[in-house]
């Protein structure tokens, strides 16, 4: 794929130098530096759902009455 792209000074010079001591092209040289900086194979950090203490106990399988509750209660604790 061909496109323009504005490189930083210190980039422009690293992917030079590294074309010249490696006898390849910018795009080449651009293209390895940014190949080392994408990551390699870090494990996913594992979703975990933190919860907080509202005060309220309820029964939420009954959405409805749920959000009817939290409605009121977030009515209530503005001033």
């Amino acid at each position: 794929m061909r496109t323009t792209v504005r490189l930083d000074p210190e980039v422009a010079a690293e992917a030079e130098r590294l074309g010249r001591e490696r006898h390849i092209g910018l795009g080449e040289a651009v293209n390895e530096l940014a190949r080392a900086g994408l990551p390699r194979g870090r494990a996913a950090t594992p979703f975990r759902q933190r919860t907080a203490e509202v005060g309220v106990t309820t029964d939420v399988s009954n959405i409805a009455e749920t959000l009817e509750l939290l409605d009121r209660y977030d009515a209530e604790s503005r001033p």
